[in-house]
């Protein structure tokens, strides 16, 4: 007989699997030189919500 817990543990495998794809594109990005300066994500994270509210900064 199955075990009645396979689609909870199904759901924690392909978690586990988005979460690593998610960090490999992460380190690939890092390794080609597309990164952001934590000072540009900074202000604009700070200006939500603001009457200022900043536009999203561009990858350089």
């Amino acid at each position: 007989m199955a075990p009645k817990h396979a689609p909870a543990a199904d759901q924690d495998a392909q978690d586990r699997a988005e979460y690593l794809a998610a960090v490999d594109e992460g380190l690939a990005d890092t390794k080609a030189g597309r990164i952001m300066p934590y000072e540009k994500i900074r202000r604009w994270l700070l200006s939500w919500g603001s009457d200022k509210e900043l536009p999203p900064p561009k990858c350089p």
